[in-house]
């Protein structure tokens, strides 16, 4: 990825960070932090494990949501760029619907139609 700019937005005053990449003018998403928000974890390593789980199981289910799962470097809690999973706009609504529990589909109104999402805030290219 060339030059990349990072963008917060809070859900239910949870995180949700996003990188542009410039180049490709697309916006990444964080699947920890979304993770993060849908089960209301505040552990980064129970966070991370809970997705290992998902992931291989929408995997075993032959989901696309793991295939267009893309690893990008991102800053870890702990300060240090570490490769993450990230999902693009079409990925999260993706993994929002394969997503247990209810507090998924309000997340995915917020981000598909909130002015404070990811998504609205930076309709235009990026």
């Amino acid at each position: 990825m060339s030059k990349a700019k990072i963008s917060i937005r809070f859900f239910d005053d949870r995180e949700v960070r996003a990188l542009c990449d410039e180049a490709g003018a697309k916006w990444w998403f964080s699947v920890l932090d979304i993770a993060a928000v849908l089960t209301d974890q505040n552990d980064y390593t129970k966070t991370r494990n809970y997705w290992k789980y998902l992931k291989a199981k929408l995997k075993k289910e032959n989901s696309q949501v793991v295939s267009v799962t893309t690893q990008l470097k991102f800053l870890a809690p702990d300060g240090k760029l570490r490769l993450a999973d990230m999902l693009d706009y079409n990925g999260i609504i993706a993994l929002g619907k394969e997503f247990p529990g209810k507090k998924a589909n309000r997340f995915i109104e917020w981000f598909t139609y909130s002015d404070e999402s990811i998504d609205r805030k930076n309709k235009t290219r990026c």
